[in-house]
């Protein structure tokens, strides 16, 4: 049998709303899901480094139970007959909450696993997208590039 630990794996974050999602292995889009905490005006100027972004994101339902879904996507990846590198890419809007507090777990949990994992955040530094209000109290993208 191949040992497949050496492979690397990356785990990336992105925002849609700022270019396309990057090439990956497998992509997570987050945005339509999930409360986006950009919608609370204390956090949206934060990014999922702060603790508080990154318990938003994490106590909000079914977001431990897709961390969970990514982590075994990778091991089921690492587990195949072909070596080959593991890409994740995980998207939100802005890049900066969501898919960067899942990233972030989703590396952690890797780790503890002893699956160490390459950890990017293509668009946490970027600047904050302007959203307008929607009827449900989420914000819709500014631009149509952004999706939701």
């Amino acid at each position: 049998m191949t040992d497949h630990t050496q492979q690397p794996v990356t785990i990336t974050s992105f925002g849609y709303g700022h270019a396309p999602a990057p090439e990956a292995t497998a992509v997570y889009d987050v945005r339509a899901h999930f409360r986006d905490p950009h919608v609370d005006p204390a956090l949206r100027h934060q990014t999922a480094e702060s603790p508080d972004v990154f318990a938003t994101v994490m106590n909000t339902p079914g977001v431990a139970a897709l961390v969970d879904c990514i982590v075994h996507t990778v091991f089921s990846y690492r587990a195949g007959p072909t070596p080959a590198p593991i890409t994740i890419a995980i998207g939100c809007v802005g890049g900066r909450h969501r898919s960067a507090a899942i990233a972030i777990r989703v590396a952690q949990i890797l780790a503890g696993a002893q699956m160490p994992a390459t950890l990017e955040h293509r668009d946490i530094a970027r600047p904050v997208i302007a959203r307008p209000e929607t009827s449900t109290g989420d914000t819709a993208p500014a631009t149509a590039a952004g999706g939701r």
